[in-house]
């Protein structure tokens, strides 16, 4: 389950639909684009162009009426009672057109949100090949879960407890707990000061797992044209010249 965990939370939905996908904070190799998309979907937090959509939307209007999951609202609404009750994620065709137009754009994402529960599907009859009923429990309905309940943490917990580095129009906060369970997504104030970063854990002790893969990546040369803030940037400037 941990390994599911990290393919789908961090490479999937992380990286894929947030970093990549959602504020193209550095470019990839469409193979890559698109394997990471896969991993996404196989969180079932829906497919691409609304789960997209549907953040852009929350940083337009964060902590608006119009913000999909605000914690304004309260802390129920926004893990999961904007799921439950609210609209958010029912995108009409205008709705996906104005905010998405990048996805829709290409064929592959097209695809893939008509028929986005068919990795799962797969993966399910791999797990079940290799370990039968108990893989599937832990590898598919598990993890999923957890996959959920950690992302939606962002949205209410991130938003309510923890530190304010940056004074944003909104209330996210810097959460060491949900950053651990989300591969570095829980650093959502340094997100909301800048949006299109790259890079979350802005601190050498925040620690950013999916900043750490990007690296990687680039290592590889799989990501180029990576975003940093200035506030980092000019901080790694100091320290070389010291």
């Amino acid at each position: 389950m941990l390994i599911g965990n990290w393919i789908v939370g961090s490479l999937g939905v992380g990286l894929g639909y947030h970093r990549l996908l959602t504020h193209r904070s550095f470019k990839a190799p469409k193979w890559l684009e698109y394997t990471l998309t896969i991993f996404g979907a196989m969180a079932i937090q829906d497919d691409a162009p609304k789960w997209v959509a549907t953040h852009r939307i929350h940083h337009q209007f964060v902590e608006t009426d119009k913000d999909p999951h605000s914690t304004i609202r309260g802390f129920f609404w926004a893990h999961i009672g904007w799921i439950l009750r609210g609209t958010a994620n029912d995108h009409d065709e205008a709705t996906l057109k104005r905010y998405v137009p990048d996805l829709l754009k290409d064929k592959f994402h097209v695809l893939l949100a008509r028929y986005y529960f068919v990795p799962l599907i797969i993966s399910a009859f791999v797990l079940f090949a290799i370990g039968g009923w108990s893989m599937i429990l832990w590898g598919v309905f598990v993890r999923v879960v957890v996959g959920w309940h950690t992302t939606w943490f962002v949205n209410s917990l991130s938003h309510i407890f923890g530190k304010r580095r940056f004074d944003t129009n909104d209330d996210s906060t810097n959460n060491w707990f949900v950053a651990l369970l989300t591969f570095g997504e829980g650093w959502h104030n340094n997100h909301h000061a800048y949006p299109s970063s790259a890079r979350h854990g802005l601190k050498w002790y925040q620690f950013d797992m999916n900043w750490l893969t990007i690296r990687i990546f680039e290592k590889l040369g799989w990501a180029k044209q990576i975003r940093i803030p200035d506030v980092v940037k000019t901080s790694n400037e100091l320290k070389q010249a010291a």
